[in-house]
């Protein structure tokens, strides 16, 4: 199946396309406002104090990315999250807190976030922050976290020792300077320059000490010192559901299922669509194809009667012309009309190409030869009586008495007549070839309807009584096998296949549209006479590639 085939199949399942569309949005959509708004917020954290460095080195970047990592991976394990639980009272556990919460380290930065997503957004705001809270707490460099709780008391003290050293030391220095101002031997100079040396030298270790021991309890420099820089803001916008986007999807996901389905359906589909198709597939010469005919009278059905100038009938006059082409040397003057199956419209298109036949000035005489379900005189509305069996049995061909008149000039009748028990063998018959080169004697055109090729034998054996054969099908019905197995039973008895007629073709199919073009140009049909056309729906008004436009008759 070539992209043509593939865009005509969608086409002609537009209605299931746009159906399943339509439905996915609309479930989509009223899903989508059944679902709880969720809201999402962000804490961020930095890892370290190395911007804070004057001269920081790559080593410290380094660690701190990776640390940031590792801090991630906790911040969604239990002491964490059970911590943040307990803390802001929650009551879930730690395992349904875990999906709502998301740590990640940025790339290439020393942060971390911690983005939670919750129904309520202070709650989800609250979360955040006391996770953060949480990790910051299992940070050592952390003022409470217990190991360093347990030596904060004797680093306290240290502390408190150190600085009273430092400020004593401080003013014994202060006072060795006053005296050495004082000073006038060289040797008591010397002696209180070396003191205050001394001094110095111990204050410095000491206040290095102090240093060191004010770090760690303030944190410091540490790489493991986090501190919030981004405390989590309030949404009022949720993430989810996102109605516009599920919407979208959800159209699209209908309208690539529908489309799928739509060329698997015309994949499984074995029946006959359009005149190419019979080309195509079955090898036969199509000899036109007959829009559906609306209607619920056998009258409003007889096209080329009440409506001579519509396209339809326009259709039939293009049949009419292929069959004479056909035959131009020697002219089929006897034609039997059949097909497949029953339904498939064989009985009106015999009936309404015998008018096309009779309005072109040929004598024509249709014969109803369905001996098993006439329908001919139903069709013209004439009686049932004296008919074709009747002149098979009668001694004499007496045509005159048995042919109805049908209210249309060079058209004549010839009814079913009573049902015979053997409708094969009459139609077999020899005496039917006699009636059969009588009437070619009498009309230019003559035309048999006959039963189907399948269920019964009649048109296979009628038709080596005739000039040749025209098989209609049905389309969006026929099968495509059905037909080769018709065709089949037709050539074994070398029967002379004029063609097929496809019929009931949709309207996007038919040739309509090109006849109303050409006839729009002056508002007339043939003979001045005005023709009405039904107004084209809008996927029939769309612009059609010239390469895929129908020319009529193919």
């Amino acid at each position: 199946m070539d992209l043509r085939q593939y865009l005509k199949s969608i086409l002609r399942w537009w209605w299931l396309v746009l159906l399943s569309t339509t439905i996915a949005a609309l479930a989509s959509y009223f899903a989508s406002l059944q679902q709880p708004r969720i809201y999402q917020t962000t804490t961020t954290i930095m890892v370290g104090q190395v911007i804070q460095k004057a001269n920081p080195e790559g080593s410290d970047f380094s660690l701190t990315e990776q640390l940031a990592e590792s801090y991630a991976q906790i911040a969604r394990r239990q002491p964490v999250l059970q911590g943040t639980a307990d803390a802001l009272g929650l009551d879930i556990g730690w395992q349904d807190l875990q999906w709502r919460v998301n740590a990640y380290s940025i790339p290439r930065t020393q942060l971390l976030g911690i983005t939670v997503q919750d129904i309520s957004p202070e709650r989800a705001v609250a979360i955040a922050d006391e996770i953060a809270r949480q990790l910051i707490l299992q940070s050592p460099a952390s003022p409470n976290n217990k190991a360093r709780q347990d030596r904060g008391q004797f680093v306290q003290n240290q502390l408190v020792e150190l600085e009273g050293r430092i400020h004593t030391t401080q003013a014994q220095v202060k006072e060795l300077r006053t005296k050495l101002d004082a000073a006038l031997s060289a040797r008591e100079i010397k002696d209180l320059q070396a003191q205050i040396t001394d001094l110095e030298t111990l204050l410095d270790k000491w206040q290095t000490a102090y240093s060191g021991l004010l770090n760690f309890i303030q944190g410091g420099d540490s790489p493991n010192y986090l501190t919030v820089i981004e405390p989590a803001q309030l949404s009022t916008t949720p993430i989810s559901p996102n109605v516009k986007l599920n919407v979208l999807l959800a159209a699209a996901v209908g309208f690539m299922l529908a489309v799928g389905a739509a060329i698997l359906l015309e994949y499984l589909d074995d029946t006959l669509k359009s005149a190419e198709d019979v080309s195509t597939s079955l090898g036969l010469v199509a000899l036109g194809s007959i829009e559906r005919i609306k209607g619920s009278s056998y009258m409003d059905r007889l096209i080329t009667s009440h409506g001579p100038f519509s396209p339809m009938a326009e259709s039939y006059r293009l049949i009419r012309s292929n069959i004479q082409f056909m035959s131009v040397d020697q002219p089929t003057k006897s034609i039997v009309i059949t097909s497949s199956n029953p339904g498939e419209g064989k009985s009106m298109t015999a009936a309404n190409l015998a008018i096309i036949m009779a309005q072109a000035e040929l004598k024509t005489v249709i014969v109803d030869a369905d001996l098993r379900r006439p329908a001919l005189h139903k069709i013209f509305g004439v009686p049932n009586l004296g008919g074709l069996t009747d002149l098979l049995r009668s001694p004499e061909l007496e045509f005159n008495s048995h042919m109805k008149n049908t209210g249309i000039e060079n058209l004549q009748l010839l009814t079913s007549g009573p049902l015979p028990p053997n409708p094969a063998e009459l139609l077999g018959s020899q005496r039917m070839a006699q009636l059969v080169q009588h009437l070619e004697q009498l009309a230019d055109v003559i035309i048999f309807d006959s039963p189907p090729v399948l269920p019964v034998t009649d048109a296979a054996v009628l038709s080596k009584r005739t000039g040749g054969v025209i098989l209609v099908t049905q389309a969006g019905r026929t099968r495509r096998d059905v037909t080769k197995l018709a065709i089949k039973r037709l050539n074994q008895v070398e029967a002379n296949l004029l063609g097929t007629i496809l019929n009931q073709v949709s309207q996007r199919d038919g040739n309509s549209n090109q006849y109303a073009q050409y006839y729009s140009h002056s508002g007339q049909g043939m003979a001045g006479q005005p023709v009405h056309f039904t107004r084209r729906r809008w996927w029939q008004r769309l612009p059609v590639p010239l390469k895929w436009r129908r020319i009529p008759g193919q």
